[in-house]
């Protein structure tokens, strides 16, 4: 099989971005660990050579194992044996070969016995698992969760859990509840404390919890007595050790079917509170939950990679009138398209990366020493780009991520609606991108803000004015003249003043600034390298007519015309 790494030119061109060196600097501490660990890098180029040297180990165990195996597994699927979780054959296998090569414990700092990597090759190792079964990363990508107690535990929690999790224990976040999906303060999960030996105690039931067997569970819980909002819960940890959480069912799914989605029953399960009571939902999950949305950015692009290269295989194989369907533009035309759409999301999923690198990394480095004042600065302003562009990326990945595995879906014609091809598979898997770690509603709830307070507008303007060669000047122009659309669009919206109406064309907008976002990020790309310019061209004229369809619908809109709506 071949290696998922080598075999994809453009995860090296991402890695290799000119912001690394600022991102691997800060993440090494100007390369602090070189005498007190032997595998610390020495510099830059060395770091840089440690991150490909492991993704493409990563590459190789995918193209050897864990894509083999996704059929078997998509199959089998997990059962539930003397109340413990068992994997399926395949799945244990590729778990097993990615904790033997040490790729558990990715980002996390040495002294927990974890590889201290950045957050882009991380994430673009996740790029790569989802690719060859989009339904595994949900097990080996929950080491997510070591982050957060990373960043929020105390120490002897963080000595206590972190080597365990680099050392190959999966993890699992406990969040939803029967009657608590999106709506997250209304949590019921009961933690008590005893007063007369110090402990926490868990009480209730937990659903659609993926990984829920896991071996280290972040959990949410109703602290405060007689609370009924998100100030009354805290984040626990749970230790599977504790033998006291019942699994109750598994879910049986459309898709991504090898990973274990789990209903749990606590009962008097001992945990530990981390960090600070009624800051659970407030500050720990929204920090969780904001990896994780980054994370199905990964899982989507993933999807989306998979769903096109078995779009083209097919077209090149499949004769019919005596040529390969390839050569017809109606087919043709459907792959650069997926294609454009694939690059546009891959781009924006490592800008999002980056920023969300520089922000934490100068998070962690302020609980070592003071900031100085342009270093909080500029963390600051990283953190609120992160806060603007993760759902803006969750929310159009996993959109995109569906709409190639259809398209991939409909090259295929009959086939592809039978188990013959993995294209089947892909297509059911792709469906929860868009679904779980909040709803595309969601996402546009959350990336709302940027639209009305200008965060976007901000960052696409110094788009703009980044250098370009002249030849990809034209295609600026036609950005420019988008951005002006969109600009008078959420104008005409928010200045009715009126939040119904405003939520009403959200999606719209949040999807014009998207598309213009990703256009710019495309022609930066295509700056750096040409073989992006295609699918640039293709991209920013899709944007083109798409934003103009949704200015011209706002334009036309009433705020009269919301209430027929809402009657009909």
């Amino acid at each position: 099989m071949a290696n998922f790494f080598t075999d994809n030119p453009d995860l090296k061109f991402h890695l290799t971005h000119p912001m690394m060196e600022k991102i691997v600097a800060l993440k090494e501490r100007n390369f602090a660990d070189k005498d007190k660990f032997d595998y610390a890098p020495m510099d830059f180029e060395d770091a840089m050579d440690s991150y490909e040297k492991v993704l493409e180990i990563v590459g190789e165990i995918c193209g050897d194992i864990v894509a083999p195996n996704a059929e078997s597994v998509d199959q089998e699927g997990p059962k539930i044996v003397n109340n413990e979780v068992k994997y399926a054959k395949g799945t244990q296998e590729n778990l097993d070969a990615l904790v033997e090569a040490g790729l558990m414990g990715i980002t996390l700092p040495r002294k927990y016995e974890g590889l201290n990597f950045p957050i882009v090759p991380y994430i673009m190792a996740a790029d790569i698992v989802s690719r060859a079964d989009a339904g595994f990363v949900n097990i080996w990508g929950l080491q997510d969760c070591a982050e957060t107690i990373n960043e929020f535990a105390d120490e002897a929690q963080k000595q206590k859990y972190l080597p365990r999790i680099s050392n190959g224990e999966t993890a699992a976040m406990d969040l939803t509840e029967p009657d608590a999906g999106s709506d997250l303060q209304a949590v019921q999960l009961k933690a008590t404390y005893n007063e007369e030996d110090g402990k926490w105690y868990l009480n209730g039931v937990k659903r659609f919890i993926t990984n829920g067997d896991g071996h280290v569970s972040l959990v949410l819980a109703r602290s405060e007595e007689g609370t009924h909002d998100g100030r009354g819960l805290s984040m626990f940890i749970y230790d599977r050790n504790e033998k006291a959480v019942i699994v109750r069912r598994l879910e049986n799914k459309m898709g991504i079917k090898g990973s274990p989605t789990c209903e749990l029953v606590f009962k008097n399960a001992p945990a530990e509170l981390v960090g600070s009571r009624k800051m659970g939902l407030i500050k720990y999950v929204m920090a969780l939950m904001n990896g994780a949305r980054l994370g199905i950015g990964a899982q989507s692009i993933g999807v989306s990679e998979s769903a096109y290269r078995e779009g083209v295989a097919y077209a090149k194989e499949r004769k019919q009138f005596g040529k390969s369907i390839i050569e017809f533009p109606a087919v043709y035309e459907m792959l650069s398209t997926m294609k454009a759409k694939l690059d546009a999301s891959r781009t924006l999923l490592y800008e999002t990366s980056r920023m969300v690198d520089i922000y934490k990394t100068y998070m962690h480095i302020s609980e070592e020493r003071k900031l100085e004042p342009e270093e909080r600065k500029e963390m600051k302003r990283y953190q609120k780009m992160a806060d603007f562009f993760t759902p803006l990326l969750k929310g159009m990945s996993s959109e995109y991520s569906n709409q190639l595995a259809y398209d991939s879906l409909q090259i295929h014609g009959g086939s592809g609606f039978m188990k013959d091809y993995p294209i089947e598979r892909i297509y059911r898997d792709a469906r929860i991108t868009s679904i779980y770690e909040g709803t595309t509603q969601l996402q546009v709830v959350a990336a709302i803000r940027g639209v009305t307070t200008g965060g976007y507008l901000d960052r696409i303007r110094e788009y703009e004015a980044m250098e370009l060669r002249p030849e990809l000047h034209g295609l600026r122009r036609t950005l420019i003249g988008m951005t002006e659309e969109y600009v008078h669009a959420v104008k005409t919206v928010v200045d009715v003043k009126d939040n119904e109406y405003i939520d009403f064309h959200a999606r719209r907008l949040v999807e014009m600034a998207g598309h213009i976002i990703m256009g710019y990020l495309l022609l930066l790309d295509t700056q750096r390298d040409e073989k992006f310019k295609v699918s640039t061209e293709i991209y920013i004229r899709m944007g083109k007519s798409e934003n103009h369809a949704r200015a011209e619908f706002i334009h036309s809109f009433e705020l009269d015309d919301l209430g027929a709506y809402k009657q009909a």
